[in-house]
């Protein structure tokens, strides 16, 4: 399972495990109402007991906090959506960028892809989601943006494929 320490429920980052199995795997009975003005189900009440769908049976739930932390799988996301152009998301060149040509444009474009030179500095939180690169004795900067699927606003949980589309904004750093 490779559990790190036992938290308590709701403590970010920590997540429901069934005692008997690890499995993460369960579920909670709970009730939802409608609310017209979000046009949205929302959780009004979740109950005690908790079923496991691995073991198919009734369990009780222990919470605890994985080896990963939370920002690897961003990061993971970030990185092979950056490099290998997977996933959900586009690329963005701003004007500045594609007024240099094309040749610049794709020169960028390879040195975002190629970036690695990560560091507490310049990555404080371990997402790879911002760096800067040299073009023709030009600063570039790139940055990854989340958002819903819609574009309409930002993702509640980058590390959610399902729930994220990734922006990746290519720009001169005097766009900044």
């Amino acid at each position: 399972m490779g559990i790190l320490q036992e938290d308590v429920e709701g403590d970010i980052g920590s997540v429901p495990r069934c005692q008997t199995c690890g499995s993460e795997r369960v579920a909670r009975d709970a009730w939802a109402c409608w609310n017209p003005e979000s046009g949205l189900w929302e959780l009004e009440n979740v109950f005690d007991g908790a079923h496991c769908h691995q073991c198919e049976d009734a369990t009780k739930l222990v919470w605890s906090r994985p080896e990963t932390p939370p920002h690897q799988r961003i990061r993971e996301l970030n990185d092979r959506f950056r490099h290998e152009g997977l996933g959900n998301g586009r690329v963005l060149l701003t004007s500045g960028i594609q007024e240099r040509g094309g040749a610049f444009a794709l020169a960028a474009v390879t040195a975002v892809r190629a970036f690695n030179d990560f560091s507490h500095n310049n990555d404080p939180w371990g997402e790879h989601d911002f760096g800067a690169v040299e073009i023709e004795g030009e600063k570039v900067f790139w940055k990854l943006d989340y958002y819903t699927p819609d574009l309409t606003a930002g993702s509640e949980n980058p590390a959610n494929e399902g729930l994220t589309h990734r922006v990746l904004t290519i720009m001169l750093a005097s766009e900044y």
